[in-house]
């Protein structure tokens, strides 16, 4: 018997309209990818869509496919009224925490943004440090398109990303696991050590081995 597929449920625009209702004219909404890695920058996005567009398959980054993420950045771009990618350095990881660092590359994306927003639509629970008023959506890139859009932004970029750190730094084999702690990983940074690009904090197992 062939399984059924998943059925992918549209994002509704609730979430929006209700800051638009609130008079803002220009919302955004704002992800990251790339907490969980060891290695390379934090990625984000902010993305402003025109309100109640549909693109279709839309939908949190991580429930689709590689190839149509790919599909959907480029009509994601064309469709936005405006967005923006920003990042925040392995190096300042270490330096202020990876949630400090997820804030500053997400605060650096709504910044970026060519049509200034006046309201953001941040992922997740946390929201420091903006200029703008904000709302935090837990599990937001499954239910906001504006957030979804972005998801799907800074997680291409960030993969795509991988794929140079591959070419700089082959023995990690960063296009395969994306810097992620797998064991493949792990035990290539315990063979070669630590590459530049190298998240120093994230780096404890190191020192459990001894």
């Amino acid at each position: 018997m062939a399984r059924a597929k998943k059925e992918i449920i549209p994002l509704g625009w609730d979430i929006e309209d209700a800051a638009y209702a609130g008079g803002y004219t220009a919302v955004c909404g704002c992800d990251e990818a790339g907490r969980g890695p060891l290695a390379g920058p934090v990625v984000a996005a902010a993305v402003i869509l025109p309100r109640g567009c549909d693109i279709p398959g839309l939908n949190d980054s991580k429930k689709l496919t590689e190839k149509k993420r790919e599909a959907l950045f480029d009509v994601i771009c064309d469709t936005a009224l405006a967005y923006a990618i920003a990042e925040a350095s392995a190096e300042e990881i270490d330096e202020i925490n990876i949630l400090n660092a997820s804030m500053l590359a997400m605060r650096r994306a709504v910044e970026a943004l060519k049509i200034p927003a006046d309201f953001a639509l941040i992922d997740g629970n946390t929201s420091r440090g903006f200029a703008i008023p904000t709302q935090t959506v837990v599990g937001g890139d499954a239910k906001s398109p504006s957030i979804a859009a972005a998801s799907i932004l800074a997680k291409v970029t960030r993969d795509r990303m991988c794929v140079d750190m591959d070419a700089a730094y082959p023995e990690y084999g960063f296009a395969k696991h994306k810097g992620y702690p797998t064991k493949v990983h792990m035990d290539a940074v315990r063979l070669h050590g630590p590459s530049p690009i190298h998240r120093k904090s994230f780096l404890k197992f190191l020192d459990e081995d001894n």
